[in-house]
């Protein structure tokens, strides 16, 4: 039976859209969790079989992840994951430490008791003996977005939350060696007493530990 062109699925471009998405945000939950480790060469043909798809939507999305920083286009060679470095680590710290000392500061001005009682709930973790990195790693992501959430910048909010993704991947990369990290205590009491300028210290001290945490592991 001949099978006529307009019984055949017709892929718009609409449908290449959502490919190309979907193989995006595959691929860079990929990286921000290590499965793609820093400096790793990528195949597409590895990549396309891994994703379920053709090379097309891996070109094309990780021509996308090349302009976001988390891959590089090696010439005749295809992409690598970007390598970590130090000048990378001090700039990521530099610029999350102005977002998150604002957020800090304003959400000791204006947050809620139920917003602190939420934020107190969610570092809880850091106590609990024998806990997962892994859990205190997601517990991280999330104080520190509930509390630009509470600040109620969206802009500010949009930034951090880009800015975390990188700070994620290097936290899991730092579990990999060290098991220990830095308590946000400070922050919540500061909040909590709502104390702005002691939130946006608490605040910047926290980020400069961690920022010195990974100097330390990365210049090793």
């Amino acid at each position: 039976m001949q099978i006529r062109q307009f019984d055949l699925p017709v892929k718009t471009n609409q449908t290449k859209e959502g490919e190309v998405d979907r193989v995006y945000r595959l691929l860079k939950h990929w990286l921000i969790e290590c499965k793609l480790m820093p400096g790793e060469s990528l195949s597409e043909a590895r990549l396309a079989e891994g994703c379920e798809t053709s090379r097309t939507p891996i070109r094309e999305a990780c021509s996308r992840l090349a302009q976001e920083g988390w891959v590089k286009n090696v010439r005749h060679k295809g992409y690598i994951v970007t390598p970590v470095s130090i000048r990378d680590v001090l700039q990521t710290y530099e610029y999350r430490k102005l977002l998150e000392s604002f957020t800090a500061e304003k959400a000791a001005s204006t947050a809620t008791a139920d917003q602190i009682e939420v934020l107190a709930s969610v570092v809880e973790v850091e106590r609990r003996p024998g806990v997962a990195v892994e859990e205190v790693v997601a517990a991280n992501d999330r104080f520190h977005l509930e509390i630009a959430g509470i600040a109620g910048n969206q802009r500010v909010l949009d930034q951090l939350k880009l800015t975390l993704e990188y700070v994620h991947r290097l936290d899991v990369l730092s579990a990999q060696r060290n098991k220990t990290w830095i308590p946000h205590g400070e922050i919540v009491s500061a909040i909590q007493a709502r104390r702005p300028t002691e939130a946006r210290q608490a605040m910047m001290v926290h980020v400069d530990c961690s920022r010195d945490r990974m100097l330390q592991m990365f210049a090793g």
